[in-house]
């Protein structure tokens, strides 16, 4: 029985998801972590037919909505990719207290691992057409906007916004749908 009642149905289609780091930490506030978003999502792109169709990544998750023949696997991809690479640099420059909350907070299941960065699951919810490829990407867009970090959607750093006001952004984005 899935955990969850998300579920990928159509690899054909795009898919708006939610991940979260564990217990809402504040790991994205190093640029250093957020390449690590970038890079894994990069390489999904290369190696993977992964399609990203907009992102925002904030101090303790992050939205995106892309596609690919095999989403979930490669979403299991991303999360195993850039906890390992977060831990290591958490390793790298000291950071204590975040990764003794890691592992405080680990899910007791969790038996194969001394930390747990995600939270478990990434809630995938299908685009079932233009308006709500639309209401998403604006959903995730003005999330800096509503939260006061930023006047403009295209001045989060962090974010598609930029593609879509026709500027060069950190990672390529599939613009025309």
């Amino acid at each position: 029985m899935p955990r969850s009642r998300y579920h990928i149905f159509s690899p054909d289609a795009p898919y708006f998801m939610t991940s979260t780091v564990n217990n809402w930490l504040p790991v994205f506030t190093r640029p250093e972590t957020v390449q690590i978003v970038l890079d894994s999502w990069q390489y999904l792109q290369e190696k993977h037919n992964f399609r990203l169709y907009g992102y925002i990544i904030l101090e303790n998750h992050l939205h995106l909505i892309a596609q690919s023949p095999n989403l979930s696997k490669d979403m299991q991809r991303f999360k195993s990719y850039t906890a390992r690479k977060i831990i290591d640099h958490l390793h790298e420059v000291k950071a204590e207290r975040l990764l003794h909350l890691f592992a405080l907070f680990k899910r007791h299941h969790k038996r194969e691992s001394e930390y747990q960065v995600w939270e478990e699951g990434f809630h995938p919810q299908y685009i079932e057409n233009e308006a709500v490829m639309r209401q998403k990407l604006e959903y995730i867009h003005q999330n800096p906007v509503k939260r006061g970090y930023v006047e403009a959607a295209e001045h989060w750093r962090y974010s598609s916004a930029v593609n879509y006001a026709g500027k060069p952004g950190l990672i390529e984005v599939v613009c025309q749908w």
